[in-house]
């Protein structure tokens, strides 16, 4: 009975959400429907994705608008961070990302990350630096650099790259929704307005379940 009334409820919110908003959000405005569905991670989840570069201000300025929301997500939603990577400093930025995520670090380390670039003004353009300034925030130097070189690491690389070209992706921060759509704060209007068009394609996924 407790999950026939969530079902409603959830049901209910999506209906609601889609009908708040279905005149303000439309497909090739506020958001494009990608040609070529891209493969979810979690099949049976709402997967919602931010791809992102640490060296991007207006990624790192989301940050504080983008967080709160993710952390308010129900169960049935499932968000994952992916680095942009468009060579050079993107392609060693988003091998930092990805071997943290490897070592699976607090998020206060990411945040930590963007800080050192934005606020102390810090490159983090070879492993070396990358290494020296995690060993601040309580990162094993040696670990570091040996799980940074390492073909796990690399290969959630080249996982990375398909990714960023299946959902033709141009510049960042940039958010897609079940990989079937693509918005980013310039064609939703704004940071909380992104959010509201995720929350929008989020509930029209639900109500097609």
């Amino acid at each position: 009975m407790r999950n026939l009334i969530l079902f409603v409820v959830l049901a209910s919110a999506s209906l609601f959400g889609m009908t708040a908003h279905a005149e303000s959000f439309q497909a090739g405005k506020q958001y494009v429907e990608l040609n070529s569905p891209v493969p979810v991670s979690k099949p049976g989840q709402i997967e919602v994705v931010e791809l992102f570069w640490y060296g991007c201000p207006h990624c790192y300025q989301f940050e504080s608008t983008i967080n709160p929301w993710v952390a308010q997500l129900p169960e049935d939603v499932n968000f994952v961070r992916i680095p942009a990577l468009f060579g050079g400093v993107w392609n060693v930025h988003g091998q930092l990302f990805i071997t943290l995520e490897s070592m699976q670090v607090e998020k206060k380390v990411h945040d930590a990350v963007f800080a050192a670039i934005h606020k102390q003004g810090k490159k983090l353009a070879t492993p070396e630096e990358m290494a020296e300034f995690l060993a601040t925030q309580g990162i094993d130097q040696a670990n570091f650099l040996k799980t940074y070189n390492s073909f796990g690491v690399k290969s959630q690389m080249e996982k990375a790259k398909k990714l960023g070209m299946a959902y033709q992706i141009s510049g960042v921060p940039v958010m897609i929704v079940n990989g079937k759509y693509r918005f980013d704060l310039g064609s939703a209007g704004g940071p909380q307005k992104t959010l509201e068009v995720a929350d929008y394609l989020i509930a029209k996924e639900r109500a097609a379940q």
